[in-house]
């Protein structure tokens, strides 16, 4: 397998795997209604403990899925939308005739 295709194997199982947790979808389905989030935001919205969250954003952050923008001490995340369309693109080659 060349190198190309064994990073792409890698990130769709860390993609995949990432969005198989109810808390990382649902900080995903977040951040695409509001464009951006902070961990405080995570925290208010999931009931869940600050290191908890940040656990769950740092698994988003290593499948590629959301970026991190750091401003003064805050970091905001958003969507990598160019990781989801390949995402996507490689479930409908699977999906395809």
């Amino acid at each position: 397998m060349s190198t190309s295709r064994q990073a792409d194997q890698i990130f769709f199982e860390k993609a995949m795997a990432a969005v198989a947790d109810p808390y990382r979808l649902s900080i995903i389905r977040e951040i695409r209604s509001k464009g951006y989030i902070c961990c405080a935001d995570v925290v208010s919205m999931t009931g869940l403990s600050q290191p908890t969250c940040s656990h769950h954003i740092k698994l988003l952050a290593e499948s590629s899925l959301i970026e991190c923008r750091k401003e003064g001490r805050n970091n905001f995340f958003t969507l990598n939308k160019n990781n989801f369309k390949k995402l996507g693109n490689f479930f409908e080659q699977l999906s395809a005739d």
